[in-house]
């Protein structure tokens, strides 16, 4: 879909607890504006992983995945992070038709599940994370599509 702006991590999970800790280890490193596709089948651990790093971020309430509402919003200290799940479109125009534009800007960091479901009207990614079944946990590969997801990549990977 996109070009690696950068080389690809790629860490197995064993569990679903390491998922998280891969999120939590992420959320320092995140600085607004961002956006991130969150890819991967169901239950691939896409969810996990986003409650991770709202809990790295200092989210102590609770998280819910998005798949009946579009988006749940979470305001943090450092940036707001909206996490979509784009998994029930029918087509792209609802998108448009929902108004997600709004949600995207300067103290923003999007995250966003099935974002295919959008096509070209969801703005493009800064990073992709990729989680995949593999025997009995996840394999996960984190790419850098713009300069600011690697920066945000190389911190990650500097802590």
């Amino acid at each position: 879909m996109y070009m690696a702006f950068s080389p690809a991590h790629t860490i197995f999970l064993p569990d679903e607890a390491a998922t998280a800790a891969l999120g939590a280890a992420l959320a320092p490193a995140l600085a607004a504006p961002l956006v991130i596709y969150l890819q991967g089948g169901l239950g691939a651990g896409k969810t996990t992983f986003t409650r991770g790093l709202l809990r790295g971020a200092g989210y102590t309430g609770t998280v819910k995945s998005p798949t009946y509402v579009l988006v749940e919003s979470y305001p943090l200290d450092k940036f707001t992070l909206h996490h979509f799940d784009l998994y029930r479109f029918a087509s792209p125009e609802e998108w448009e038709d929902a108004g997600l534009d709004e949600l995207f800007g300067t103290d923003s960091v999007c995250l966003i599940e099935w974002p295919q479901q959008g096509g070209a009207l969801v703005p493009a990614a800064d990073i992709t994370v990729n989680i995949e079944h593999q025997e009995t946990g996840r394999l996960c590969t984190l790419t850098a599509h713009t300069t600011a997801g690697r920066q945000s990549l190389e911190t990650w990977k500097k802590n």
